[in-house]
């Protein structure tokens, strides 16, 4: 029998190059406050880009933490969906198509703040002058088989909120789009979101912290039985070869 051991899992995490975020919550300083709140795994998942997440995974395995690349992207309905990836290039493949997608335009700095890309020390490589905080042109189905087509997971992001979640702008979720977890925000209990959300439970369901300040790194994360805190573990959870739960 394999040996398998209880892993905290956060996958949801923004970086400063998500605009809404703040600008020192750096790759660095993600790793060290997930190592210091006892976390094992995490997701870097910015709005509609991968550009921090090379430097992350690099600085987590320095690290002895386990970092995925994600993104969350914004579907053209205006649903987060979050896109969890193993590798760093097939994250960085998923932005590529995301980035054919994005409207055209610069991003205004002064209105909605920084879009920082930084390297292992902080420094600041690009004020990124994309778009990011939109919608791209991809419907809800086809993101979700773009994301499957690269061998990633694809979670509805907090469907509880009643803004930018897939509930919110579809009032449902489409019975042909195949979605691997749903995801529940901090500002829910398991209570309150099994009596709400019932309808739903043959899906796997994580919460996450959706962290744009260090201070909120770890404030709800998803306990998963696993041989190894790997990508591939992580994939047997959610089609139900694993345990995995949360009880806040």
């Amino acid at each position: 029998m394999p040996q398998m051991r209880e892993y905290k899992a956060d996958l949801h995490i923004h970086t400063c190059l998500s605009p809404c975020a703040e600008i020192d919550i750096t790759p660095k300083r993600i790793v060290d406050a997930a190592v210091e709140k006892g976390l094992h795994i995490i997701a870097v998942s910015d709005h509609n880009s991968a550009e921090n997440t090379q430097v992350a995974v690099k600085i987590g395995m320095e690290r002895g933490l386990t970092v995925l690349p994600a993104m969350e992207i914004t579907t053209s309905e205006e649903a987060h969906v979050l896109a969890i990836f193993g590798k760093v290039s097939d994250a960085l493949a998923m932005q590529e198509i995301v980035y054919r997608t994005l409207p055209e335009g610069y991003h205004d700095e002064d209105r909605l703040g920084y879009q920082l890309i930084v390297n292992e020390n902080d420094e600041i490589l690009e004020f990124c002058k994309r778009m990011f905080f939109g919608a791209t042109g991809l419907p809800v189905k086809e993101l979700v088989d773009r994301v499957h087509s690269l061998g990633g997971l694809a979670v509805a992001s907090h469907i509880d909120r009643e803004y930018f979640s897939v509930l919110s702008q579809l009032g449902f979720i489409p019975p042909d789009v195949f979605f691997d977890g749903l995801e529940m925000s901090a500002a829910v209990s398991r209570q309150k979101a099994d009596a709400v959300f019932g309808d739903y439970l043959s899906l796997p369901w994580i919460t996450s912290s959706d962290a744009h300040n260090l201070d909120n790194i770890g404030r709800r994360y998803t306990s998963f039985s696993l041989e190894s805190p790997s990508f591939e573990e992580l994939v047997k959870a959610f089609k139900g070869e694993r345990r995995m739960g949360w009880d806040f």
